[in-house]
């Protein structure tokens, strides 16, 4: 056991003194030589340097699970546990020595470098830690001190979120490593991952992934401590304990050193520290790292080489035998000498092990590696199954082992999947490389090395699909090239930025796709936005030069430029000009920016003067005087409607030559409302709702825009809906009514129809079908017809403008229409005469109502009126369960302001004179009819606020009426009347004229003068 050091050199110090790079030099100096590295990653990596160096035809590879060998290879790379125990080369040399002193490893490591030497040099690598103990073990050694080419330095604590680029990042578990990579690709675009549990293959792929550049950021757990190269400015610790296989353990100053040295490269310094979630170092323990001050190795873990293969019992004995040289311990046991304890125990293991050369045969089956990290039990089956076909076949049995192989030679399914997978088919490659163990080693090995290759890509595809978002990972690259980056935008505005989506161009908003977020995230936005600005700059150019037919406003209030929005519409003082607000990013600056300005506002005051010509011409009309300029501006203001009675004084004084000058510009003074037909079109509608809702914050509130399609489809009246709100009604063109909305110019009409009915007198030849006592009418099929509407809905709409309905019996009505036929021919010339008086225009037939004919207008319903018919509904519920009369015939007359006063029990009164009234009693038709009004009078009334009272809408009752009310104030009775009863009463449908002076150049004086002509 007393060994010698002569012949070997022991080059020892931190982490980057080029201890390796040292070593590939000293060997490819000799005509054979052998190293030996602690991971198959790190071989394969100083397997490619010497490749470069000698030739592929002079360096083989030889670890536990891959095996290259060239016939004539005069280099060897191995890992340790992949070196002979003996060798004839003329240079060896073991890397990271301080594995000695490892649980799990050590007595592998302890064992080549006390016994495996080179004929001509042997060269040992390691920490400066095992300094004292190498001089202890092998007396005559030569120690070699490198320093440091580069210096490290503690940063303190960081949050992960907040660590500098080409970070690497260090934790003990697979959860925390692929919980941080999660974290880090969310916030700053991306991380490459390194476990020990990975197959070199994606280790290598995931670290050429941080090496080249495409992520900043790599977690891994203390495998990168290993020798890896890596060009990292800043390891951060974000655990500091780990597993070691036995127990929960705080990392030695040692460990951190070796982790923490891997921060800088070369001559570039480095730093250190911790992550939020670990504790700071304590100045001491920093000191040391910075210094690299760590405590000496004092032991090594030792297993004996001599084994006894007599028995298993003597095997298992001298591998408990106990080192004889200070410094050496018996290492725990490892994972071969676990599964020969749970062997030895099988009865039927212990009877086909009856000899020496099965008993080596068992132990070179324990070396099996646990690759798939199963319990020490199924790993010992496993063995067991192998060690059985070994001694009875020869070889293991290549069906049972295709089977395995097809189980694993599958790359779909999640990480933690495709992980499994290539543990197991890891076990077989490694058995693929045993010596002697198959029948056609060869095929199985490149099987399952082309298998284990597979898994691995697609285990790296998973990784850099969870772990790295590619396209900021590429743009951040570029970036730190100082590249100018290359735009590119799809017809529908999808932004490409070298290659990778970035987000949607719409108009002069760029709009980043989701998950971008953090420092690098808004780098990538800024280089992209650079990479923009000469489309910014284009599109302002396209948009400045093009026409109104690329443009177009919409309900939301957006002006759109081929389909993209531009800017938006708010409100201001003036309804008819809307202040306009652009959309675009910072990055539309200067001139472009004024010139897309410019040409939007253009485009709206256009649209809006275009659409709304007849409003816009007048506003800025110049020849309206007086009250008709004053008019104007109020129907401006409204949007182009007035109700009439809210204006019914202005409309009385105005004179003809001011009506005539409106009606120049489209207006049209109808019997309820003054309004401008023009607009009642869906177009116009829409703009100007959408006008009222931008001044008005009403693009949110119910309703809106809703009745521009009603008003589109042509309908005429509609079904209201309470939650509405009502101004959208009179936007829209129609007349709110309680239950039901009728467009405006088909009230005018529904006046057009009424207003003869009331004119017809009593016994005037052809009596108009409606018409009946010259005072009331009853409605008819044309009315019907051109509201759309049912007689209920007919009832809602009459009793909305304000009529008044009496009811009487079908047969009362027809005997008093027959009465009237008698005198048919007596009156036949006044008819005549009033029908000459009649204007076509039904603006001047509204006009000639204010000088006293009988108008279809009403008036506002007087609230003591409401209040007295309010009491009516009980007297109509108790009527209503008396038997079931006829439905009565409704006589709808002008509402006026006593109506509260005439009768007592019959809503409205009853003017009639005494010879004509119901002998028998009405049984609840005239209640019931004002029943079926009342639920409307609320929305009269609020309707009717504001409104003017007319001193002169006494003169819209008929003359039988206002007989009825009489001036004096004698209210005895008049003898005439008895004496007349026998007479069918004569009502007349308008009051007596009041007698003032002719205007001559009047259009009426002038066919009242052709009327004079022709009588004569």
């Amino acid at each position: 056991m007393i060994l010698s050091g002569r012949g070997v050199n022991a080059v020892l110090g931190p982490t980057n003194t080029g201890k390796t790079h040292f070593a590939i030099e000293r060997m490819v100096a000799h005509g054979s030589g052998m190293i030996g590295l602690p991971l198959r990653l790190l071989a394969r990596e100083v397997y490619t340097r010497v490749v470069e160096r000698v030739g592929v035809k002079n360096v083989a590879l030889v670890t536990g699970e891959e095996k290259i060998s060239p016939p004539n290879a005069r280099f060897s790379v191995c890992t340790v546990e992949a070196m002979p125990r003996e060798t004839k080369v003329a240079f060896v040399a073991i890397d990271e020595i301080q594995l000695a002193g490892d649980l799990e490893r050590g007595h592998i490591f302890t064992d080549r470098l006390l016994h495996l030497r080179g004929r001509e040099e042997t060269l040992l690598l390691g920490s400066a830690t095992m300094k004292s103990i190498l001089i202890q073990l092998l007396p005559g050694i030569t120690i070699v001190e490198r320093p440091r080419l580069s210096q490290i330095f503690y940063a303190g604590q960081k949050k992960i979120t907040r660590l500098p680029q080409r970070t690497a990042i260090v934790a003990f578990s697979a959860d925390e490593v692929y919980a941080i990579a999660e974290l880090i690709r969310r916030q700053r675009g991306g991380a490459a991952v390194v476990l020990g549990a990975l197959s070199p293959r994606t280790r290598n792929a995931q670290v050429g992934l941080y090496q080249e550049g495409d992520v900043d950021y790599l977690v891994a757990t203390d495998a990168i401590g290993m020798g890896l190269n890596l060009d990292v400015d800043h390891v951060a610790f974000a655990q500091d304990r780990k597993f070691d296989g036995y127990q929960f353990r705080n990392l030695n100053p040692g460990e951190l050193g070796q982790i923490a040295g891997r921060a800088g490269r070369h001559i570039k310094d480095g730093t250190f520290g911790v992550t939020g979630r670990v504790d700071p170092f304590d100045d001491e323990l920093v000191e040391r790292l910075e210094t690299h001050q760590f405590d000496p190795v004092k032991v090594l873990q030792w297993r004996t080489e001599k084994f006894d293969f007599s028995s298993i019992a003597g095997l298992q004995r001298s591998l408990d035998a106990v080192p004889r040289v200070e410094g050496l311990t018996r290492a725990l046991p490892a994972t071969d000498q676990q599964a020969l304890e749970y062997l030895s125990r099988y009865p039927e293991i212990s009877d086909i092990t009856d000899r020496p050369e099965r008993v080596e045969k068992l132990w070179e089956a324990c070396a099996l590696p646990d690759y798939r990290r199963i319990t020490p039990a199924q790993h010992a089956d496993l063995i067991q199954s192998l060690y059985f076909d070994l001694v009875r076949r020869g070889t293991v049995n290549e069906d049972f082992l295709g089977e395995q192989v097809r189980r694993a030679d599958r790359t779909d399914g999640e990480i933690d999947t495709l992980s499994a997978r290539i543990a197991q088919i890891r076990t077989w490659t490694y058995v693929s490389n045993r010596p002697g163990w198959l029948a056609d080693p060869t095929h199985w090995q490149e099987k399952t090395r082309e298998i284990e290759d597979r898994l691995s890509d697609a285990l790296h595809e998973r990784l850099t699909k969870r772990f790295v978002d590619r396209r900021t990972s590429v743009l951040m690259k570029r970036l730190r090239e100082n590249a100018m980056l290359e735009a590119e935008i799809s017809v529908n505005g999808d932004v490409f930025v070298e290659g990778h989506a970035m987000g949607q161009l719409s108009g002069f908003r760029f709009t980043p796709i989701s998950g971008m977020d953090g420092p690098d995230a808004k780098a990538v936005q800024a280089a992209a936005y650079k990479a923009l600005a000469l489309e910014f700059e284009a599109r302002a150019a396209r948009l400045h030069a093009s026409g109104n037919s690329d443009l177009a406003i919409g309900s939301d209030g957006l002006v759109r430029w081929v389909g993209d929005p531009v800017a938006r519409l708010t409100g201001t003082d003036h309804i008819l000009h809307p202040r306009v607000i652009l959309l675009a990013d910072e990055q539309l600056t200067g001139i472009a920016r004024d010139h897309v300005a410019a040409r939007v506002e253009r485009f709206v005051n256009h649209h809006i003067s275009t659409v709304l010509k007849p409003l816009d011409d007048l506003s800025r009309a110049e020849d309206l005087q007086g009250l008709a300029k004053g008019l104007a501006f109020q129907l401006v203001e409204n949007l182009g409607v007035l109700f009439r009675r809210d204006v019914a004084d202005d409309v009385k004084t105005l004179d003809q030559d001011g009506r005539a000058s409106m009606r120049r510009y489209g207006v049209r003074f109808g019997a309820y409302h003054i309004f401008m037909p023009a607009l009642l079109k869906p177009a116009p509608a829409e703009l100007i709702t959408l006008l009222w809702a931008l001044k008005n914050d009403g693009l949110d509130k119910p309703g809106y825009g809703d009745l521009i399609p009603v008003l589109a489809a042509g309908r005429t009246s509609v079904v209201t809906d309470p939650s509405f709100e009502r101004m959208f009604y009179k936007l829209a063109g129609f007349r709110f009514l309680g239950k039901r909305a009728v467009r405006i110019d088909i009230l005018e009409r529904l006046a057009d129809l009424i207003r003869p009915l009331l004119q017809w007198k009593p016994g005037s030849p052809a009596r108009p079908d409606g018409a009946y006592d010259g005072r009331r009418f009853t409605t008819t099929t044309a009315m019907l017809s051109i509201l759309g509407a049912t007689p209920d809905d007919m009832e809602e709409i009459l009793k909305g403008l304000g009529y008044r309905a009496d009811s009487v019996s079908a047969e009362e009505a027809a005997a008093f229409l027959g009465a009237q036929t008698g005198s048919a021919a007596a009156e036949a010339p006044a008819v005549a005469e009033k029908g000459d008086d009649t204007v076509d225009d039904a603006d001047q037939s509204v006009e000639a109502s204010a000088e006293g004919e009988a108008p279809a207008a009403v008036t506002e319903e007087p609230a003591a009126a409401v209040a007295a018919e309010a009491a009516e509904p009980a007297a109509a519920e108790e009527q209503s369960a008396e038997p079931t009369e006829p439905k009565p015939v409704l006589l709808w007359r002008p509402g006026g302001r006593n109506d509260n006063q005439r009768g007592t029990g019959r809503p409205g009164g009853d003017r009639r004179p005494q010879g004509q009234r119901n002998p028998a009693p009405r049984e609840g038709g005239e209640a019931a009819g004002e029943k079926r009004g009342e639920g409307r009078r609320d929305d009269r009334r609020s309707d009717n606020r504001g409104e003017r009272r007319d001193d002169n809408r006494g003169k819209f009752a008929g003359k039988g009426d206002r007989q009825d009310r009489g001036d004096r104030k004698d209210r005895g009775p008049r003898p005439e009347r008895d004496n007349n009863k026998s007479q069918p009463a004569r009502f007349e449908a308008k009051p007596p004229r009041k007698e003032k002076p002719v205007d001559p150049d009047s259009p009426f004086a002038k066919l009242a003068a052709l009327k004079e002509q022709l009588k004569k």
